[in-house]
């Protein structure tokens, strides 16, 4: 295969647009000469930008509600149509592009710093965060903007560009390689870097990768390549003991008795144990995702919450919003940062939990039946329903008799007796339904090929993504086009 190449533009982010990002010495960049400095740059090194916004809408998550509440917005509107968005803007696929490849600028001038310095091996935990950043943003690149990952085809499939530079210029040129030569690299970052982290560096864990936060990314990683042995081997690294206390328990008294704002602020809390990454991003995402034209629907909420599910109970999520055009789940509270202390201008900001206790374990489960070890798949999911269903509003609670599922169970609900298909099936239903407006059904709609259909308000409209489409890899920034690459194909 021809090997394409791209210039990578490497900016900054602003809420107005894109600034050149070598104009002015970032991060204390210019400045590395000591080991404190350095963990400070690499709290750059996770990406600022939020990808929910784009991949939420296209997919099947994502229904016509009918009425335009407010101005068009094209990073909701183009991506549920399938159509590439042409906008640099905040909550853009083209602003994560920049944002993630000035994360991996971050993590590869923290690792330039650690060589020179030739720091002692107490602070190898350095150089193992900035390996973890740098393939983890690599992995969100080549999920959006390359084809998924297949071992018959990934030699020859084109990738994203894998830096591991610090960029002396304005314009770099790098090559793209392939799907096959990106995962390599990934990988490569990945079991390099893991071992050498140490949890007791930092004073906020979670908005670092933990040795947990890792192995959860690991089992990501593992999932997408395929490696189901390997992506189990880390889920139980991860997880530990006492799984059940660390998912989201939405089936309680205590959970219902939340106040809205509370309800909010508890998803993307640090003291929520089921979240053990997160990061803060630039995003507008969490005023308009209850209001967006094509979000939750009516038809969507019966199909996923309220009509008949594999357990026969009532799920515990709380809905909120009343009519057609505002049904939601609160998960996010917007932080506003003014550009000066008298500024009317300014950013918001959402924390993004980027990796929670509740993907790892029906991950785990996953990979558990593609490795036909179907007892213990059953048992990961039935953890998990102890967490979300209830018997009814005069009986609140989880009664395993009632809601766990046993294999006759799951191949009576969808049909067949193809065990491993049926379990990989009610996983993924409760993984659509768990990570509503957190945009990760995206990553499983790519992963196993599901076509999504969209059908406007008055069905007079209907949007196909087939399983070959090409608007199942988003396009790459503009600029990049332009500067000679071949662009993803359309």
């Amino acid at each position: 295969m021809k090997i394409n190449s791209i210039y990578i533009i490497i900016i900054s982010i602003i809420c107005s647009g894109c600034s050149k990002f070598l104009d002015t010495p970032p991060d204390l960049r210019t400045e590395l000469d000591s080991a404190t400095k350095i963990a400070e740059l690499l709290t750059s090194a996770y990406p600022k930008g939020n990808y929910i916004p784009f991949t939420e809408s296209a997919s099947d998550n994502a229904g016509d509600k009918g009425l335009i509440l407010q101005s068009v917005n094209m990073n909701n509107m183009n991506p549920w149509m399938f159509k590439d968005i042409e906008t640099s803007d905040p909550d853009s696929p083209t602003f994560y592009w920049y944002s993630a490849y000035k994360a991996i600028s971050a993590s590869n001038h923290a690792l330039e710093a650690i060589e020179k310095l030739k720091l002692s091996k107490e602070w190898n935990s350095l150089r193992g965060e900035a390996l973890l950043t740098r393939a983890y943003a690599h992995h969100m690149l080549i999920i959006l903007f390359s084809k998924d990952y297949e071992p018959s085809t990934a030699s020859t499939d084109i990738g994203i560009p894998y830096v591991t530079q610090p960029e002396q210029k304005v314009l770099e040129k790098y090559d793209r390689g392939t799907v096959k030569s990106v995962y390599d690299q990934i990988e490569k970052d990945l079991v390099e870097g893991l071992p050498l982290l140490d949890d007791n560096r930092y004073k906020v864990k979670k908005y670092h990768f933990t040795r947990t936060a890792a192995h959860a990314f690991a089992t990501r990683f593992y999932l997408f390549k395929h490696d189901y042995k390997k992506a189990i081997e880390h889920a139980i690294l991860s997880l530990g003991s006492n799984i059940e206390n660390q998912i989201r328990p939405v089936n309680t008294r205590e959970f219902a008795a939340m106040e809205y704002l509370t309800m909010e602020q508890w998803y993307s809390s640090v003291d929520n144990p089921t979240n053990l990454l997160l990061s803060e991003t630039a995003t507008s995402w969490g005023r308009d995702f209850v209001l967006n034209r094509f979000g939750l629907s009516r038809n969507i909420m019966a199909e996923l919450i309220f009509d008949k599910n594999i357990t026969t109970g009532a799920f515990g999520y709380p809905i909120f919003g009343g009519t057609d055009y505002a049904l939601h789940i609160p998960k996010f509270r917007e932080h506003f940062v003014r550009t000066g202390l008298n500024a009317q201008y300014g950013m918001p900001y959402n924390m993004v939990p980027l990796f929670t206790v509740d993907e790892l374990l029906l991950n785990r489960a996953e990979a558990y039946s593609r490795m036909k070890m179907f007892d213990q798949s059953i048992k990961d999911i039935n953890t998990f329903i102890s967490k979300k269903v209830y018997y009814s509003s005069d009986m609140p609670q989880y009664v395993p008799q009632v809601h766990s599922v046993n294999p006759r169970r799951i191949n009576a609900f969808y049909g067949t007796l193809d065990l491993e298909e049926n379990i990989v099936k009610t996983i993924l239903d409760f993984k659509r339904r768990e990570f509503l407006f957190e945009g990760l059904r995206w990553f499983d709609i790519i992963r196993h090929k599901i076509v999504v259909i969209h059908k406007s308000y008055d069905e007079k409209e209907t949007y196909v993504l087939g399983i070959n489409s090409p608007m199942r890899i988003f396009q790459l920034p503009a600029e990049v086009i332009l500067s000679g690459v071949e662009q993803n194909p359309r």
